[in-house]
């Protein structure tokens, strides 16, 4: 077996790695039970995509196929941006924050209103 048929066996091995994990990952984004899980699953499958494209650029030969993957990392990660933005509440985290400021204030206010009074001592007046 020659070096380059061991590196033609293994870029093909690797394509078909990429292809499966892409396939797992297109099932996790249709499944996803969240938005983030999806828009996570989306992103992945981008950089699978550009690693598929760059062992294709080495398995053919082809250098421009590398430009292609830059262009294509540029254009995934736009996109994963404009779905955030779009999917994820901006405020999420304040209203967490919020939400815990509001259960403390009630917590406090339930601890004032059902105060323990001491019950009275012995020989003292009521």
């Amino acid at each position: 077996m020659t070096v380059d048929a061991a590196y033609h066996m293994l870029y093909t091995g690797a394509l078909a790695v990429f292809a499966l994990l892409i396939g797992c990952m297109l099932v996790r984004s249709i499944l996803g039970p969240e938005a983030t899980d999806r828009i996570l699953s989306v992103n992945m499958i981008g950089t699978m995509v550009i690693g598929s494209i760059l062992v294709l650029s080495r398995l053919l030969g082809e250098g421009y196929l590398a430009d292609v993957a830059l262009i294509y990392a540029l254009i995934s990660f736009v996109s994963v941006l404009i779905m955030a933005s779009v999917y994820i509440p901006a405020d999420a985290s304040e209203d967490k924050v919020m939400g815990r400021r509001k259960r403390k204030k009630r917590r406090k206010e339930a601890e004032m209103t059902f105060r323990r009074v001491p019950a009275p001592e012995k020989g003292e007046d009521a």
